[in-house]
């Protein structure tokens, strides 16, 4: 094959390893500041490419933090086999959210309400669409998700694999909490614990904990 066929092909590479440069880049600067707090020339000082780049593969700021949740959702829906048992799902939830404290970040900054349409440098988002449409359809599918996941939580109660001495709402919340903990709160863990929150040895300390909390009484 010619250098001229080869071309299009190596651009193309190319540019996807930009577009991924840049995805950490805004990973990194998401989880550390918020999308209010994150700037686009910081992303791409982190990515090492030209500050336009962003505009040109991602429309800015908010297509960059869009795509970023489509990754996220994706990935929680991958994170647990099919045929899971509880204890396997809180264990890969866990792993998925402590191996990636900067994506986990980022999740706790926009639960606390930071997002493109409370940002005063973004009320329109690209393509003409507000900002604050895009951030209703986000909130509107992550409810969705969560109340699949506890109905979830409920089927495993049905079939007895887990406790239904307790409302599934609050078997859920509970696994969340201890899951984001590390996160948001590293040094209470720490200091309630005594293990390292992103350790291996705390991973299995709340499974094992939420696993004889939950188990069925005979």
């Amino acid at each position: 094959m010619s250098s001229a066929r080869r071309a299009p092909q190596e651009r193309g590479q190319a540019a996807e390893r930009t577009r991924e440069r840049i995805l950490r880049a805004a990973v990194e600067e998401f989880g550390a500041k918020g999308y209010a707090g994150a700037r686009t020339a910081s992303i791409a000082e982190r990515a090492g490419v030209n500050q336009q780049l962003i505009s040109y593969y991602f429309g800015g700021k908010q297509g960059l933090v869009e795509e970023l949740r489509r990754r996220w959702a994706r990935a929680q829906e991958s994170a647990t086999p099919p045929g899971a048992t509880y204890a396997e799902s809180v264990a890969a939830h866990l792993d998925a959210t402590l191996d990636n404290p900067d994506w986990s970040r980022l999740v706790i900054w926009q639960a606390l309400g930071d997002s493109p349409a409370g940002a005063a440098d973004s009320t329109v988002g690209a393509g003409g669409s507000p900002a604050g449409d895009k951030d209703d359809e986000w909130a509107a599918a992550q409810r969705t998700r969560l109340r699949e996941a506890v109905e979830r939580t409920r089927t495993r109660q049905a079939e007895g694999e887990i406790t239904d001495e307790l409302d599934a709402e609050f078997v859920l919340l509970v696994a969340y909490a201890l899951t984001f903990a590390p996160i948001a709160l590293p040094r209470v863990v720490e200091g309630i614990v005594g293990a390292d929150p992103l350790s291996k040895e705390y991973r299995k300390w709340v499974v094992g904990q939420l696993a004889a909390m939950t188990r069925r009484r005979s």
